[in-house]
């Protein structure tokens, strides 16, 4: 007999710089989550929250994510975590909605809950098997649906450099040769790199070492303090660490033994852009698994746009990366949604004739974004839905 996981919710699992593609595990409710559940179970939302068009029944398909069904059943997708109705008797993993399921809205007494239909004909099994013991190892890939389109953020996990000080950039390793007769390096060929004040790590040949290559790191500053809330380096590629920094006796003119540094030696095994002389290494940040679920913040935000990740302009569209002027310290975490509020237009009012007036117009509603990645005063979230023009500077505030 198999038992069947009632999913509550649905995350995308990632890593912190790799986007992980995971066999299927249990991972555990919070207790925010657990209880978020037990208050939503008994809550559910308002009849006048759900989309206009709600279905009655959806079937869930492969490709979906969980923001795109939020939208299908609710005005405010945001709010999904209360119009799924949870058993907490039989939720088990908060975590998952997979391919198959079947999704029904229960109304009742002036309110909606999300409720897990049947499942399909022939998903479980009919009759006795008798079975002889066996074992047998192998990876399922999982596939339950992700929270956002994964190959919107798979590059930019992959991909973002951001440190929170200063000194994390000046005492990066930096790239102090190429290849005899080479100007540039891609993926596929070797560097020599020197630490600054000592080798890059103490090499523990068991263990390989990476290192993302990156240049031209720049201030991301509080848009009404100017204080420095972090540095963004435009990402080149990742590297191997082969050999590391060490001190070796050389002759030089006259006899004399003088030692001498060996700068470490790395191989380029991915390359955005072609790589030269003078360009930086940091760490590649370990793989920690974190999940998410699409959700209005629990206080007041008010932060701004203050960079869009990439060679984009200033102009921003949907499914950019943008980053935020405010982190967890401010209450964003994971998962948060909000509103982009475009900034209104200043204008001189000539409509008394000669009484001249400077008046700016209301912030107006321009777009949503959900936040996928925090730090200490930053966020790195994607934009989901874009209605007027949005710029770098915009604001961003809760979503109602």
């Amino acid at each position: 007999m198999r038992t069947r996981t009632i999913a509550a919710c649905a995350a995308l699992v990632v890593g912190g710089g790799w986007a992980l593609t995971t066999v299927a595990q249990n991972y555990p409710i919070t207790p925010q989550q657990r209880s978020t559940a037990e208050q939503v179970a008994k809550a559910g939302v308002p009849l006048s929250e759900l989309a206009p068009d709600a279905p009655d029944t959806y079937t869930v398909k492969s490709g979906d994510t969980l923001w795109a069904i939020s939208g299908k059943f609710l005005r405010t997708p945001w709010r999904w975590p209360e119009l799924w109705g949870m058993n907490m008797d039989e939720v088990r993993n908060p975590h998952r909605i997979y391919p198959g399921q079947m999704l029904y809205l229960e109304k009742v007494d002036g309110v909606a809950r999300l409720r897990m239909g049947r499942p399909p004909e022939g998903a479980e099994p009919i009759g006795t098997v008798r079975v002889s013991p066996r074992t047998r190892i192998s990876q399922v890939q999982d596939t339950s649906i992700p929270a956002l389109p994964p190959h919107i953020i798979e590059p930019f996990l992959n991909e973002a450099i951001l440190v929170q000080h200063a000194e994390d950039l000046e005492n990066a390793p930096r790239i102090v040769a190429l290849p005899e007769n080479r100007s540039m390096v891609t993926r596929g060929d070797r560097a020599y790199v020197r630490g600054q004040g000592g080798p890059l790590v103490e090499r523990d040949p068991r263990v390989t070492e990476y290192f993302r290559v990156y240049r031209n790191a720049v201030p991301l500053k509080d848009p009404v303090t100017g204080h420095v809330l972090g540095y963004e380096g435009k990402y080149l590629g990742t590297a191997e660490l082969v050999r590391n920094e060490t001190v070796q006796d050389v002759p030089r003119d006259g006899g004399r033994i003088v030692p001498t540094i060996v700068p470490a030696t790395i191989d380029i095994v991915r390359a955005k852009e072609e790589i030269a002389v003078a360009d930086r290494l940091l760490p590649e940040p370990p793989r920690t698994l974190e999940t998410y679920v699409p959700h209005a913040p629990a206080g007041p935000v008010n932060a701004s746009i203050i960079s869009v990740y990439g060679d984009a302009v200033a102009l921003v569209g949907q499914s950019s990366v943008v980053a935020l002027s405010a982190g967890a310290a401010e209450g964003v975490e994971n998962g948060t949604v909000l509103a982009i509020l475009k900034n209104g237009a200043t204008i001189t009012d000539r409509s008394k004739g000669g009484e001249i007036a400077t008046l700016k117009l209301p912030d107006e509603r321009a777009g949503l974004l959900m936040v996928f990645r925090t730090f200490d005063h930053l966020a790195y979230a994607l934009v989901l839905e874009v209605t007027d023009a949005v710029r770098i500077g915009d604001h961003v505030t809760n979503p109602r």
